[in-house]
C-alpha cells in the first residue's frame, strides 16, 4: 500500500499527524510545502497524486533562481490530511520537532493545464516513474513553472528540484519569506504557542456535534443545485463591497417547519464581516468598528487563505462544553481567555464576483466549497434543512441562545431587517442601553444596579435596572468606562423612580443615582416586560462594543403564523384565500408621526431628520396630508426599499401637493445632508453633478421630506450602472379604456409565456401598467431595448387595432403606446409600492397575474390599502430582482417560435 513505509515509522498513539484523508476536490491537484525544523532544518515539498502526497526533503528550500538546482531526497507518501498538518511531533518520534505550512495551494502538469484531474495524474505518475517531472504551482509563495529531475550516480532517492524561466523567476531569496500561509507564524512562534501536540490539546467539542445526536436526518447540508463555475457565471463583477452593513433577522415568538427554509444555531458572540483581499484581512462589526486589531487570530487565520472574499460571521469564544461563552468573549484579550473561534454563513463577495442577488442556497455552496477544511479557527455553521421545531428543542436542551430560519432563495440585502431571515430565541435576551448606574445605602459593591433603556422615536426610555450578573473585577472595569461618562441630568425622557417599592421589595433600600450620558450599550437575560416596559428579573450578561446606543429599540416578537404566511405558503394564493388572509390580525408597524404636531423631529437610522407643515393637504380632494404620506413610506419601507437601494433616483418634487407646482431634480451636490450617498454625473454643459442614491429609510424619508411623492429609480445600480436589473415594457393608454390596458398586458404575458420567460406585472398608480422582465444586470441599456422592441413589435402585431408603437403622441391617434424606450440609461419610472401624485393617492401596486383581468382599476391600490395588501400577500414583485433570462437563447427560440 501507498502509506505502508510512513505507517511503519509512526506510532499512531504517540503523534498528532494525520493517518489518512482523501482530496473532495474533482478537478484540482493540490500542493504543500512544509517548513520542518527536525534533526536538521529541511523544507518538505509535497505533490498530490493517486489519493497520497509524493514527498522529497529539499535540506536548503526552494529556490525562484532559474540557476540554482536544490538538492531533493525523495521520502515515503504521506496522506493527504498531513497536507494541513501544522504542530509539534513528540521528541523521539520519527520527524520530531515543529512543522508549519509555509506555502500550499493547487498546481497542474506542464502543458495540460486545464485537462481533468485524471488525465493529469496519468501523466505525472508517468513522468515520475521516467524521472522527470514537470508542473506549475499556483502558490501563495511559489508560482510558475517547475521540475523535479531524478539524478544519475548518487543515491536512488536523489532529485533536484529546479525552477523554470518565466515571469515568477527571480533572483531573491524566497525561504526569506518564514511564516506560515496557514497561522501567520514563524516557526519558532508555532513551538512556543502550538497546542497540537499529542496529549496535552483538549478536544473542543462543538455544540454542532451535540445537536446533530438530536437530529438525524439531512443534518449540515448545503444543497448544491448546480457547479460552483455555473454559480458564479450569475454574479455580477465587481470591486470589493466597503463599508457593507450585514443583513439582520426578524424575532418571531415560535419556531417551524417549511420545506422553503433552512436552518442554523444562534450564535452568541459580536457579528462581523471578515474583508480578505490581496493579502490584507479587515474585520468590522455590524456598525463598521473595527476589529482588527482586537482579534488577531482571526487574521491571521485569514491571511493564510489564498483568496479574495467578503464572508459574514460572528466571531465567539467556545468553552470546554462545546458552548459559546459571551462574557469570556467580552474580556478576551489574548488566547489565555480562551479558544476565539469564527463561525461563518454567509459569502457576499467573491474573487471579483458580487454574490448578494444569488440565492442564499447557492451563496452556502459556493461558500462550503471554497472555505478551507483544515481551519479550526474559522468554521462553517452548518445549515439544517426544514425540522425547524425539532431544531429549537435540541438548542433548548443544550443552552444555545436561539436559531436563526433562514429563506432558502433569500438575497443578502444590506443594512436591512428582513422578514425572510428569522430568529427564534430561547432565552429572552436584548440589547439596552445604560443611562445610569445606582449605589445603595451601606452596600460594599462598586454599584448596586444599572439604569437601562432604550430608543423609541428616537426618545430615550427607562427600561428598569439590573442588578445581577456582575463580578467584583467586571465592576472595577466598567466603572472606567463609566466615568468620562457622567451627567448631572437624566438622559430619560422622565427620571425614574429608583427607590420605588415593589411586592417583592416593599421596602427597597435608599440608592443614590449617578447618570450617564447614553452611550454605552449591554446585553440582558430577562423573565418578561411589564406592561410600563420594565424588563422582570433582567441579568447582565456582557457588554456590547459592536452596537451603537441610538441602533438600540426594544424588540418585539412578530407572530410566526403572520410571517409565513406572507413569505412563504401563501404567497401565490387565490382570490378566496386572500380574503381569509386579510382577516387575520396582523401587527403592522406603527406610524412614525403623531397625529397632533406640525412639525416632529425622528431619529431615522441614526440620522435625525425634522418634518415640518405636516398638516398640508397633499390631495387636498381626498384629505390626505403631507403627515398621512411619511406615515406610509415609514410602514412600506422594507417592501420598497430592495427597489430603490443602490440606484440612482430622479426627484419629482410637489412641495405643494398634487395641484401645486412640480419640478424634476437630478442634481444634489451641496443640497444634501453629508450622510446621503450620490452618484456623480457630468451634464451636457459639463457640469459635474450628483444624483442622490436610494439606500436606506432615513434616504426614503428624506426624499419625501423635498416633496417627492413618488419615487422614481433607475432600471440599474451604481454598481452596474451601464447594465439595468430588468427590462420594462410600459403600457401607456391615451384615449383606452383601463379594460384595454389589461388586454394588452395579457398578450405580452401569453408571448412571455411562449418563450418561457418569467415577467412580473404592476399597476403604474396613474392609467397604465408595467411588466418587468429579469436580466440580473448581464446586457446593456442597448440590448434590453432592443429585446423590448423585438416583444412589443410582436404584441402589436396581435392587437393592432388600439395599440401603436409610434413615439409622437399625435402620431398614435387615440391608441395605446407600447413603450420600450424606457430603456435607456437615466430613465426612470415609479418604483412599486410607490405613491403617485393622482387624486385618491393611488399605489403602484405588484400584482398576481391571476388578478390581471377585466374591472381591475389602477384606483383599487392606495395609501389607506396598501400596507394591509403587503402584509396580507407579501413582496410579489421580488422576482423581477431574481435570475435574468438569457437573452441569446430566448431571442433563438423566439425566432423558432414566429418563424413557424
Amino acid at each position: 500500500m501507498a502509506l505502508e513505509k510512513y505507517k511503519q515509522k509512526r506510532d499512531k498513539t504517540k503523534t498528532p499527524e494525520p493517518f489518512s484523508g482523501e482530496s473532495k476536490d474533482k478537478d484540482k491537484l493540490r500542493f504543500v510545502i512544509q517548513k520542518h525544523a527536525a534533526s536538521h532544518l529541511h523544507y518538505d515539498f509535497r505533490l498530490e497524486m493517486q489519493g497520497v502526497l509524493k514527498s522529497w526533503a529539499v535540506p536548503k528550500g526552494p529556490s525562484l533562481d532559474p540557476a540554482v538546482k536544490r538538492l531533493a531526497m525523495m521520502v515515503e507518501d504521506h496522506p493527504f490530511d498531513y497536507r494541513t498538518f501544522e504542530g509539534i511531533i513528540p521528541k523521539g518520534q520519527y520527524g520530531g520537532g515543529t512543522v508549519i505550512v509555509w506555502d500550499e495551494g493547487t498546481y497542474e502538469a506542464e502543458g495540460l493545464e486545464g485537462k481533468p484531474k485524471k488525465e493529469q495524474e496519468k501523466h505525472l505518475l508517468d513522468a515520475l516513474s521516467g524521472g522527470s517531472l514537470k508542473f506549475v504551482l499556483h502558490g501563495s509563495k511559489l508560482k510558475g513553472s517547475f521540475a523535479l529531475v531524478k539524478t544519475t550516480g548518487k543515491a536512488e532517492n536523489s532529485w533536484l528540484l529546479i525552477k523554470h524561466r518565466d515571469e515568477f523567476a527571480s533572483s531573491d531569496d524566497i525561504t526569506l519569506k518564514d511564516v506560515s500561509v496557514q497561522s501567520g507564524l514563524t516557526l519558532e512562534q508555532v513551538k512556543e504557542t502550538s497546542t497540537n501536540i499529542y496529549g496535552s490539546k483538549k478536544e473542543q467539542t462543538q455544540p454542532i456535534e451535540k445537536v446533530k445526536e438530536q437530529i438525524t436526518e439531512e443534518t449540515g447540508t448545503v444543497l448544491i443545485t448546480e457547479n460552483i463555475e455555473q454559480l458564479l457565471q450569475k454574479a455580477e463583477e465587481t470591486k470589493i463591497p466597503e463599508n457593507v452593513k450585514p443583513m439582520l433577522a426578524t424575532l418571531i415568538d415560535d419556531p417551524f417547519d417549511d420545506a422553503e427554509w433552512s436552518f442554523e444555531i444562534k450564535w452568541d458572540g459580536y457579528r462581523t464581516l471578515s474583508y480578505i483581499n490581496e493579502g490584507e484581512v479587515l474585520l468590522l462589526s455590524r456598525n463598521n468598528k473595527s476589529f482588527t486589531e482586537k482579534y488577531y487570530p482571526i487574521v491571521k487565520a485569514w491571511k493564510s487563505w489564498t483568496t479574495n472574499a467578503l464572508i459574514d460571521g460572528e466571531i465567539m469564544v467556545i468553552g470546554e462544553d462545546g458552548v459559546s461563552d459571551f462574557g469570556a468573549l467580552q474580556n478576551w484579550r489574548s488566547e489565555a481567555d480562551g479558544d476565539l473561534v469564527m463561525y461563518v454563513f454567509d459569502l457576499l463577495w467573491y474573487e471579483g464576483k458580487n454574490l448578494m442577488n444569488l440565492p442564499l442556497i447557492d451563496r452556502q455552496a459556493i461558500l462550503k466549497t471554497i472555505l478551507p477544511q483544515d481551519q479550526d479557527t474559522i468554521r462553517l455553521s452548518p445549515v439544517f434543512p426544514a425540522k425547524g421545531k425539532e431544531f429549537f428543542e435540541a438548542a433548548k436542551k443544550l443552552g444555545l441562545e436561539g436559531i436563526i430560519a433562514k429563506k432558502t432563495d433569500s438575497k443578502y440585502l444590506t443594512d436591512h431587517r428582513s422578514k425572510e431571515w428569522l430568529k427564534i430565541k430561547v432565552q429572552k435576551r436584548q440589547e439596552v442601553v445604560i443611562g445610569g448606574y445606582t449605589r445603595n445605602e451601606g452596600t460594599e459593591k462598586k454599584f448596586s444596579s444599572l439604569l437601562l433603556g432604550v430608543y423609541n422615536n428616537g426618545v430615550f426610555e427607562y427600561a428598569g435596572k439590573v442588578g445581577t450578573g456582575f463580578t467584583d473585577k467586571l465592576q472595577t472595569e466598567m466603572l472606567k468606562l463609566f466615568k468620562p461618562l457622567i451627567t448631572e441630568e437624566s438622559p430619560f425622557q422622565s427620571e425614574p423612580d429608583i427607590d420605588q417599592p415593589s411586592r417583592f421589595r416593599p421596602n427597597p433600600p435608599h440608592a443614590k443615582a449617578t447618570w450617564l450620558k447614553p452611550e454605552l450599550v449591554c446585553e440582558i437575560n430577562y423573565a418578561e416586560i411589564t406592561t410600563d416596559g420594565v424588563f422582570r428579573h433582567p441579568s447582565f450578561k456582557g457588554m456590547r462594543v459592536d452596537k451603537k446606543a441610538t441602533d438600540v429599540v426594544r424588540e418585539r416578537e412578530t407572530s410566526t403564523k403572520e410571517i409565513i404566511t406572507e413569505e412563504g405558503n401563501n404567497k401565490n394564493a387565490k382570490p378566496v384565500q386572500q380574503k381569509m388572509l386579510k382577516g387575520m390580525d396582523n401587527k403592522n408597524k406603527g406610524t412614525l408621526l403623531n397625529p397632533t404636531e406640525e412639525t416632529q423631529v425622528k431619529k431615522i437610522n441614526g440620522r435625525e431628520l425634522k418634518f415640518t407643515h405636516l398638516d398640508k393637504l397633499y390631495w387636498p380632494e381626498d384629505g390626505i396630508s403631507k403627515r398621512d404620506m411619511f406615515n406610509y413610506y415609514y410602514r412600506v419601507a422594507e417592501y420598497i426599499l430592495p427597489y430603490l437601494k443602490d440606484r440612482p433616483l430622479s426627484l419629482n418634487r410637489f412641495p405643494n401637493g398634487i395641484h401645486g407646482q412640480s419640478f424634476y431634480q437630478k442634481d444634489v451636490k451641496g443640497k444634501a445632508p453629508d450622510w446621503v450617498r450620490t452618484f456623480p454625473y457630468t451634464s451636457s454643459e459639463g457640469e459635474e453633478k450628483e444624483y442622490l442614491v436610494g439606500d436606506d429609510e432615513a434616504t426614503l424619508l428624506w426624499a419625501a421630506s423635498l416633496g417627492c411623492i413618488e419615487m422614481n429609480p433607475w432600471f440599474s445600480r451604481v454598481q452596474s450602472d451601464d447594465y439595468p436589473d430588468y427590462c420594462v415594457i410600459d403600457l401607456d393608454p391615451d384615449k383606452n379604456t383601463f379594460d384595454q390596458v389589461v388586454e394588452a398586458a395579457l398578450e405580452v404575458k401569453k408571448l412571455l409565456d411562449s418563450l418561457d420567460i418569467p415577467s412580473y406585472p404592476k399597476t403604474s398608480g396613474s392609467t397604465g401598467m408595467h411588466i418587468y422582465i429579469p436580466l440580473e444586470a448581464k446586457y446593456t441599456y442597448e440590448q434590453s431595448q432592443m429585446f423590448a422592441k423585438v416583444i412589443v413589435t410582436l404584441v402589436h402585431q396581435q392587437i393592432p387595432e388600439f395599440t401603436s408603437l409610434e413615439r409622437m403622441v399625435n402620431n398614435r391617434k387615440g391608441k395605446m403606446y407600447l413603450d420600450f424606450l424606457q430603456n435607456r440609461p437615466g430613465a426612470t419610472i415609479a418604483s412599486v409600492y410607490s405613491l403617485r401624485p393622482k387624486p385618491g393617492a393611488t399605489v403602484s401596486m405588484a400584482l398576481h397575474w391571476d388578478e390581471v383581468k377585466k374591472g381591475l382599476l389602477p384606483q383599487n391600490f392606495t395609501i389607506h390599502n396598501s400596507i394591509d395588501r403587503l402584509k396580507s400577500e407579501g413582496d410579489l414583485f421580488k422576482g423581477a430582482l431574481g435570475t435574468g433570462i438569457d437573452l441569446e437563447k430566448t431571442l433563438e427560440k423566439a425566432q423558432m417560435v414566429f418563424s413557424e
